[in-house]
């Protein structure tokens, strides 16, 4: 867990939500979830398709040994 998260009390959460819709405002926070949201599906499409190529690469050498013998 992160340790920051732990200390939180019940009302500094909203009070640091308060101060991020100050800093940014409301219009800033929506296209900020969107870019976070396509960079979080991309990142996971990326590493499904770093473990398909694991994948084949075992299964291609075990193809591989088999037919060798």
């Amino acid at each position: 867990m992160n340790p920051l998260l732990i200390n939180l009390n019940g009302w500094e959460i909203p009070l640091l939500i308060l101060v991020v819709l100050i800093l940014f405002g409301g219009k800033k926070i929506p296209e900020f979830m969107k870019g976070l949201g396509k960079g979080i599906n991309s990142f996971k499409r990326g590493l499904n398709d770093i473990e398909e190529d694991i994948k084949a690469d075992t299964s291609d050498k075990k193809t591989s040994t088999s037919s060798n013998q």
